[in-house]
């Protein structure tokens, strides 16, 4: 491999390497040797380099504030690269002439936190804020997250910040790489932010219970932090708030995930917490994901909050303080929970794209143009409350439930969970609800040369042709992704991953025998498109 400069040897790297590291409004690659077929990505240099492209792009951002030397937090979960790419991190800002505060172990939602805190005692508020992170990917994956007090970065933030960091590594030098060494070890500072964080979300739910001091005094409430970064929550924010948490399990940060992975969309790991729940008969069980900014909970019988179920949950919170205002979801959600959010609790529902990214910016755009909005939710657990600066924040989710138990408490309702419980009494849910992924082979003659995501727009122009044709079908009014159509009592949706070349295909329906009308539907128009590889469909829709 040639070198990057003359004076030093790491291999080089095109702009088109470090493009590749781009997933959505996030940074992912691997990080640890030791899986077949996949490679290194994110290398030490490579890390420093994207922390000085941030740099660069903050600095320009923050042009204002060029008489104060800008700060820049790091926080990281409990994957085992993660000390390694903080002190690549840290070299990248530091030789960059930017102050470093890191927080160690900490979740998402705390380093966007740390850029809104005013405590000069805990150097806060920050300019930017980075959270080392590959959510609930495998321990060999790693990442990035970026945040200014304006929240999260965006897209097109993300590609110029990997455009930058392209420039700033192959412009490496021995001498420049000791000279950010040397700054970041001299000027590195350690901050135990997430008790303040944590100090925030007590404060929350005392004040949602009248100011009592133990709101939760006497809930038996259990945690399952699935070895990621959101263990704290139980001895930093339960137990101050007076709730019992043994049965709690997975608290302790690992980054190899021995038991579950920490996902609350992962059937192991939710089936891991209500086992949690029955067992020690508690009346709650909260589940994150690793790095804390998705949630599920479990109610005292077992049954599961999350995807539909959450988010009727919470639109019920919020619609009793907001009274009318637009839900935004993801486009994934069903029509029992339509017909819940507008028909039951009065509130408009807003289905958009998915990508909690582009949710939480719809609400946002909503808000700008007259429409209330106090909601973003996606079905994987990302939750957004514009009374929480639009963070997904999973904590925050989980506390708004606890408010609603501890200020029950205080108005002297019992029954624990089935306060929550009660909330969703009425949501229509379907029997049949599976989700099944036609893939797109690239390599396949059909495409042409052409790219996946051309051939798959192509396909579900075919596929809303044939709807208009069948009399059964009806697609929906208003619909922001896919093809989305209602029929045989229930719905499918199909469209385009928003990274792969994958056309996932959504279906809900009132029985086994009505999912796989709709299923036929869908297949007799893809079937014209050899490039799609249609093997879960077809096993779908055959006769057992």
């Amino acid at each position: 491999m040639a070198a990057a400069s003359s004076t030093t040897a790491i291999p080089h790297l095109d702009k088109v390497d470090f493009l590749k590291l781009q997933n959505g409004s996030d940074i992912r690659g691997v990080a640890v040797a030791g899986v077949e077929g996949e490679p290194v990505t994110l290398t030490e240099p490579v890390t420093e380099a994207i922390a000085a492209g941030f740099a660069a792009w903050l600095l320009e951002k923050k042009k204002a504030d060029a008489s104060k030397t800008l700060r820049v937090s790091i926080g990281h979960d409990s994957r085992i690269s993660a000390q390694m790419l903080q002190d690549a991190v840290s070299r990248g800002i530091a030789g960059a002439g930017l102050d470093v505060v890191q927080y160690g172990l900490a979740s998402t939602p705390a380093m966007f936190n740390s850029t809104l805190t005013e405590d000069e005692a805990f150097l806060c508020p920050v300019d930017g804020a980075i959270m080392i992170t590959a959510s609930h990917l495998p321990y060999n994956r790693n990442g990035f997250k970026f945040f200014t007090n304006a929240g999260g970065l965006g897209k097109a933030d993300i590609k110029e910040i990997l455009e930058r960091a392209a420039d700033v590594y192959n412009k490496f030098t021995d001498e420049s790489l000791t000279k950010s060494k040397r700054l970041a070890s001299e000027s590195v500072k350690k901050v135990d932010y997430m008790t303040v964080y944590t100090a925030d979300l007590v404060k929350a739910v005392r004040k949602a219970a009248g100011n009592i001091e133990k709101p939760l005094e006497g809930f038996h409430i259990i945690v399952d932090a699935g070895n990621g970064a959101g263990g704290f929550f139980a001895a930093k924010v339960l137990e101050p708030l007076g709730a019992i948490t043994s049965g709690s399990q997975f608290l302790e940060p690992d980054g190899l995930f021995p038991y579950h992975i920490p996902n609350p969309e992962d059937k192991a790991a939710m089936k891991a917490i209500t086992q949690a729940v029955l067992q020690n008969k508690a009346d709650l069980g909260i589940i994150f994901d690793t790095d804390v900014d998705r949630s599920a909970a479990v109610d005292s019988t077992g049954r599961e909050f999350n995807r539909n179920r959450l988010i009727a949950l919470i639109s019920a919170i919020v619609l009793e303080e907001h009274p009318g205002t637009t839900i935004v979801t993801d486009s994934v959600t069903s029509d029992g929970l339509t017909t819940f959010i507008e028909k039951k609790l009065g509130g408009k529902h807003h289905r958009f794209k998915r990508g909690y990214k582009n949710v939480i910016d719809e609400a946002i755009r909503l808000n700008s143009i007259g429409e209330e909005s106090h909601l973003a939710i996606e079905t994987s657990g990302h939750g957004a409350l514009k009374e929480n600066h639009w963070l997904d924040d999973g904590a925050y989710l989980m506390v708004k439930l606890l408010n609603k138990l501890a200020s029950a408490r205080a108005s002297g309702v019992g029954g624990g969970s089935k306060v929550l419980t009660n909330l969703i009494e009425g949501l229509q849910e379907p029997a049949v609800a599976v989700e099944l992924r036609l893939k797109i082979n690239q390599n396949h003659p059909d495409l042409k040369g052409g790219s996946f995501r051309e051939y798959g727009e192509a396909v579900l122009n075919h596929l809303e042709n044939s709807v208009d044709l069948d009399p059964k079908l009806q697609k929906a009014p208003v619909n922001y992704e896919g093809v989305r159509v209602s029929g045989y009592g229930g719905w499918f949706l199909l469209r385009l991953s928003l990274h792969d070349p994958v056309l996932p295909l959504n279906i809900e329906a009132p029985s086994n025998e009505d999912a796989v009308k709709l299923g036929l539907s869908v297949a007799s128009a893809v079937k014209e498109f050899a490039a799609i590889d249609t093997s879960a469909l077809d096993k779908f829709i055959q006769p057992s």
